[in-house]
């Protein structure tokens, strides 16, 4: 019992809180758990959330509005490893989805994944954090982050883990930040080629053309090539495009040996190791004809440097390229093609490619419906054909021309370039080209002439100047509608363009009527613009021309100031004056048209035609070409005045009432002139002697402009009154040189020039300063000697090319 008064002593329980299952039956409710202090709690709330997230992207997304985010960044770096383990799980699969990557790159949670990929933490760890970063690192900035904490060199270890989860992850995070430059130079110097190179043999597809892929990007590099080089890489590759059971390695594979070898020095020493000779073999092995044509491409793309075509024509490429011709897959065809292309360059395989029959196959394939094998079969042909007569006599003999101007209809840019170069290299031989131009080849460049594309323009433009080379061709040219944009490419941009089209030009203009035309085209005014620069001008400008104002004789004198004696002034020949810089210089109609002014007077050559309607429609017709003005009477002959075609104010002078062309009709009936032509014939030609001949000429035309004149006197002869009158008469400013009765040094040298031209002597034309002009012969005394013609002072005298008489006589 115990004694009253007394109670029983108490002790402490030892009894702990009974557990309690929490189930959460709302995504919220688990996302709140997140932030239990108990790790079972966290495990469970981890656990759950991965599997929620796992079902599907709404769940991602849901999760992420939830809050769950911030949480799970947090336990990746909780002291408990299971914690840890479950946080990974769901924090990764929750990464890949967009919106939960973006919002993942604010939460600065790279550090700590990189951290926790060390050697010490488990695999799934790795497995899951590297998921987080191949979903983040596709990000500019993550790349950067990843860079910047070493993020590199942990992935790399970790492709030596043997949980192929975790090397596909790691595989997919080096391949996002191999983009970046740094990333790709840091592979090789943080020992990644031989982890990449052992992935080569996975039993996982995936991961096999995930090492593939990198590779292909990392070898870009010199000093990665060496690396791989160093470390057998070509030999791996090798080893797996001569295995077939690898063929969906073998496309991936030939990339990367395509880097290789494009690099002279690894190209050699992959050649001496015998590298090269088991290439060879294996694209002439059956396989498919995918792989096989991406091994030629290889071929191509080595072929691209000089040496390495020697070391491939060593090793008798072409006889491999020549072989693979009877491939039946376009494919295959169209890389043969280009790789031909490529070894065109080396003489020696151009020379070898026809002589194992290369140029047949080539002529077929231009009848393919691929359009990709034309234009590379095309282009091959072009190569070869290009400074090579044997080439282009294999071409013609299988009737490759054929084909050819077919393609210049073609809708792709490249053959129609190719073939029209081709055609080009093979014109230079006349029974070629004849045959081309039988083909209507000149009739399909019109079009091509128009493109929008350089080397189309080009390859065009200069074909036309080689097929263009007889009247024939030039008019049916003409007649095709070629002038117009031939003309028009003087004003491209591509100084290439210019130039193929100025040797067009020239080619064109040895015909009279496409010359008058292209002047109507304005094509003296382009090429001027062209010569004015510096920078445009070329040697094919300046000969375009010259060989349009050959053909238009008034506007070469207005701009070089110069006739030589194969310049022969004709009718319609004028002499407007010195052109002006930056101005046209106006067609005689033009000058017709125009009200009398103060200005220097238009003098024009128009002898008297036997049959006055011959002469007015033919004067009407060439100014039409010249001028482009359209003509609104044709066919009028010059006719008597009736009395009520006369003027009623007899005060007026004559022609005040004419139009401009009734004038022009007029004064085409130069009298004056036919009588000094018949004169000069019946006269001066009878004399034996060159320079009795010259100055006989010079007197004549001494006396008929007024005669001698001295050179104290100049001031008194009055001249400029006479022209003016004359002007005024005709009120015109166009006047016929058989009407000037007074006329100065260049009256007198252009009636000089005009009667000898109609004779037959020989002399030139030449224009100096303040109305100066002379005339230059050549006459034979023991030895050529080159003369000035005196006609103004001592008329017949010829003064003696740079003697001081000579030069006062051409200079004030």
């Amino acid at each position: 019992m115990v004694k009253k008064g007394k109670r029983e002593s108490e002790t402490p329980t030892k009894d702990t809180f009974d557990p309690v299952a929490v189930e959460g039956k709302t995504p919220a409710t688990v996302v709140l758990l997140l932030n239990s202090p108990e790790e079972e709690i966290l495990i469970k709330a981890c656990e759950t959330i991965h599997a929620f997230a796992d079902r599907g992207d709404e769940n991602k997304v849901s999760l992420l509005g939830l809050g769950a985010l911030e949480p799970l960044c947090q336990l990746i770096t909780h002291g408990n490893k299971l914690v840890r383990r479950c946080a990974f799980m769901a924090l990764g699969v929750m990464s890949t989805h967009t919106e939960v990557k973006n919002a993942l790159q604010k939460c600065n949670i790279i550090p700590s994944i990189i951290d926790k990929l060390s050697p010490q933490e488990e695999t799934v760890v790795h497995e899951f954090g590297t998921l987080c970063l191949a979903s983040m690192s596709v990000d500019f900035v993550s790349k950067a982050l990843i860079f910047d904490n070493n993020g590199l060199l942990p992935v790399i270890r970790l492709l030596s883990s043997p949980d192929p989860d975790v090397v596909k992850n790691s595989l997919e995070i080096i391949f996002n930040q191999i983009q970046d430059y740094p990333s790709r130079s840091a592979i090789h110097e943080l020992g990644g080629i031989p982890h990449l190179l052992a992935q080569l043999k996975s039993e996982f597809p995936v991961i096999q053309q995930l090492a593939l892929k990198i590779l292909q990007n990392i070898t870009i590099d010199k000093d990665t090539r060496i690396t791989f080089r160093e470390e057998q890489g070509f030999e791996k590759l090798i080893d797996i495009l001569k295995n077939k059971d690898l063929h969906d390695l073998h496309a991936g594979s030939l990339h990367i040996v395509a880097n290789c070898l494009n690099d002279s020095e690894c190209f050699q020493l992959i050649h001496k190791g015998g590298g090269l000779a088991q290439l060879m073999e294996f694209i002439l092995s059956p396989t498919l004809p995918e792989i096989q044509a991406n091994a030629v491409k290889c071929i191509a793309r080595v072929a691209q440097s000089s040496e390495n075509r020697n070391i491939l024509h060593e090793q008798n490429v072409e006889k491999v390229l020549v072989e693979l011709f009877s491939v039946n897959d376009d494919r295959v065809k169209a890389a043969v093609s280009q790789a031909v292309s490529a070894m065109s360059t080396n003489l020696a395989s151009k020379e070898v490619l026809r002589e194992l029959g290369a140029i047949h196959p080539l002529v077929r394939l231009l009848s393919s419906e691929a359009s990709s094998v034309k234009r590379d079969a095309s282009r091959a042909l072009s190569d070869l054909t290009h400074n090579n007569l044997l080439n282009v006599m294999a071409v013609y003999e299988v009737t490759g021309h054929e084909p050819l101007v077919r393609l210049l209809t073609e809708q792709c840019l490249e053959t129609v370039a190719s073939s029209a170069a081709t055609l080009s290299n093979m014109a230079g031989q006349e029974e070629i080209r004849y045959s081309i131009l039988s083909q209507n080849a000149l009739p399909a460049l019109v079009q091509p002439l128009k493109s929008k594309d350089s080397h189309v323009l080009i390859s065009s433009a200069l074909c036309v100047a080689t097929l263009a080379c007889d009247t024939a061709s030039r008019t049916e040219f003409k007649n095709a509608g070629g002038l117009p944009p031939l003309v028009n490419l003087l004003d491209s941009k591509y100084k290439d363009v210019q130039k193929m089209a100025s040797l067009a030009v020239k080619a064109c203009a040895c015909d009279g009527p496409c010359a008058v035309e292209m002047c109507v085209l304005g094509g003296l005014e382009k090429l001027q613009k062209i010569n004015q620069s510096e920078h445009q001008k070329t040697v094919f400008s300046e000969m375009a021309m010259t060989s349009l104002l050959n053909f238009n004789l008034p506007v070469k004198y207005s701009l070089t100031g110069f006739l030589s004696p194969t310049d022969h002034v004709t009718d319609l020949f004028y002499d407007s004056g010195k052109a002006v810089a930056g101005q046209r210089v106006l067609s005689l109609e033009e000058h017709y048209g125009q009200p009398v002014n103060q200005h220097r007077a238009i003098i024009v050559i128009n002898m008297a035609k036997h049959a006055a309607e011959e002469t007015v429609v033919c004067t009407e017709e060439k100014q039409h070409h010249l001028s482009g003005t359209d003509i609104s009477v044709k066919g009028e002959t010059p006719r008597k005045k009736k009395e009520e075609d006369k003027p009623k104010n007899k005060d007026l002078p004559r022609a005040v009432s004419q139009s401009p062309l009734q004038r022009h009709c007029k004064m085409l009936n130069d009298q004056t002139l036919e009588t000094l032509v018949q004169e000069a014939k019946e006269s001066v030609l009878l004399m034996d002697d060159d320079m009795l001949q010259y100055s006989a000429l010079a007197r004549m035309v001494s006396k008929a402009m007024g005669g001698e004149v001295d050179t104290k006197n100049m001031a008194t002869f009055e001249w400029t009154l006479h022209i003016s009158e004359l002007k005024f008469e005709l009120q015109s400013n166009v006047v016929p040189i058989g009407m000037i009765k007074k006329g100065t040094y260049y009256h007198r040298a252009l009636l000089f020039k005009c009667l000898a031209d109609s004779i037959g002597l020989s002399c030139s034309l030449v224009r100096g300063e303040y109305n100066r002009a002379w005339n230059e012969v050549q006459v034979l005394d023991g030895q050529a000697q080159r003369y000035v013609v005196d006609l103004m002072h001592k008329p017949g005298s010829l003064l003696k090319i740079n003697t001081p008489a000579a030069e006062k006589y051409q200079n004030i």
